[in-house]
């Protein structure tokens, strides 16, 4: 009977954690649909409106969202498999090489996350500008590709394969590349999810160098896009909200697709040398 109230308490607890973090997104869903006026009414309007449509064409005369959308699907995909690919990689060569300087590279790279962006922004856009990058898609998609956190969540899951496996391979004969693809990342499926995810996330979310490296409408990004909709008079709430719930959109269907490999990929961090 005791294990049965702990139960009921416990699931209690756990769907009352559910409806206060998914209360935001049903609020600026709700909101989405109704006319800026009503968004901050007390009581807060917890039903559905009938603007919804009206929110996200006068949204689409504001930032043409079509085409911001189109710039960060684009930016986010090849972003997030190039440095997925890269990152693997690092990992993997951290993990299982044994070459000079190794461990301090590692350190060196886990210490290059204490490095703001703020202080790289400058050199960064120098660096664009002498290549004739900016205000393009290289320009936006290449700077961080070797995300020193995934680097290091990869290495760390990396370690859990036994090298008994790549030893054993190597004596069939199978070469580097291959013992790469077919028995390494085939073990570091979850960790391969999970920073996915992280990059995913990442990359969706920046808003300082997109900001900084397009100068075009017509290169912004959906971040940057949004934030152009808070004038210096009136504004659009509404609309505001159409474009905030369509830019959870991706991240949330992003996050379902990989979910069941996200604990178990961030739990891999955990294993020991």
């Amino acid at each position: 009977m005791r294990t049965l109230r702990t139960n009921v308490l416990v699931y209690l607890l756990l769907a009352l954690g559910a409806i206060v973090s998914l209360f935001p997104f049903y609020w600026a869903a709700v909101s989405a649909t109704n006319e800026s006026g009503k968004v901050f009414a007390k009581p807060p309007i917890l039903k559905p409106g009938a603007k919804l449509w009206d929110n996200i064409s006068n949204l689409d005369k504001a930032i043409d969202i079509g085409r911001v959308v189109s710039n960060s699907l684009i930016v986010v995909t090849i972003y997030t498999a190039l440095s997925l690919m890269i990152c693997t990689m690092a990992g993997y060569a951290f993990a299982k090489f044994k070459f000079k300087g190794r461990d301090a590279l590692f350190s060196a790279f886990l210490l290059s996350m204490m490095v703001p962006f703020h202080a790289l922004v400058i050199p960064l856009f120098k660096m664009m500008a002498a290549w004739g990058w900016l205000n393009s898609y290289q320009a936006l998609i290449l700077p961080n590709l070797a995300y020193p956190f995934a680097i290091f969540l990869m290495r760390q899951n990396m370690q859990a394969v036994p090298d008994a496996m790549m030893e054993a391979g190597r004596i069939d004969g199978v070469g580097e590349w291959k013992l790469f693809t077919s028995i390494i990342l085939p073990s570091v499926k979850p960790a391969l999810a999970a920073t996915a995810i992280f990059l995913f996330m990442y990359q969706w979310n920046s808003f300082l160098w997109p900001l900084i490296a397009a100068s075009s409408k017509s290169m912004y990004t959906l971040p940057v896009a949004l934030s152009s909709l808070f004038g210096l008079s009136r504004i659009d709430y509404g609309q505001v909200m159409a474009g905030v719930t369509i830019a959870t959109g991706p991240i949330i269907v992003f996050f379902l697709l990989l979910q069941r490999h996200f604990i178990s990929g961030v739990l891999g961090t955990a294993v020991k040398e």
